[in-house]
């Protein structure tokens, strides 16, 4: 009998859900305004992803897509954008090896519309053009973070 559990979890399908999202820490520094300055011409726009996942509890996940975005003209700040925007997931039948993928790829890629969307409203009500951030290869940050941390660990290692 606890053969044929294990064989049926086994042999069940992945499963992640979202339980909930919503926006954990947003702020919008309008630095030309503040400082009486009308920038002129397109801006320089420079955009920062990261992304962090923690257990809350067995198969559940905070997942944070942590974005942000400056904006320069004339070698000077026009204006900044930071937001956490933070999904909670549940994620089943996901082999361990693949948990991290899942969560570090899947789970971004299914919040990234909502935070576009938020960047870019709070930048047109911030009095600029609306700032449509492109598609992120989430694949290639996971990557990216894996090579980081794998040259990490060689450098400690080597200076130990």
């Amino acid at each position: 009998m606890a053969e044929e559990a294990q064989e049926s979890t086994a042999s069940a399908p992945a499963q992640m859900t979202v339980i909930s999202q919503y926006v954990r820490d947003l702020k919008f520094e309008n630095i030309a305004a503040a400082n009486g300055v009308n920038p002129s011409g397109k801006p320089s726009i420079n955009v920062q992803v990261n992304v962090d996942a923690n257990p809350i509890a067995e198969n559940r996940f905070l997942v944070a897509l942590k974005t942000g975005v400056s904006a320069s003209a004339e070698e000077k700040d026009v204006f900044k954008v930071h937001l956490d925007y933070v999904g909670a997931f549940q994620v089943q039948n996901v082999p361990d090896n693949a948990l991290r993928p899942v969560l570090l790829i899947e789970c971004p890629r299914l919040l990234f519309p909502f935070a576009r969307r938020i960047i870019a409203e709070v930048s047109r009500d911030g009095g600029y053009p609306p700032l449509m951030l492109d598609p992120i290869d989430f694949t290639a940050l996971y990557r990216r973070q894996l090579a980081q941390a794998a040259s990490a660990k060689q450098n400690n290692g080597e200076s130990t």
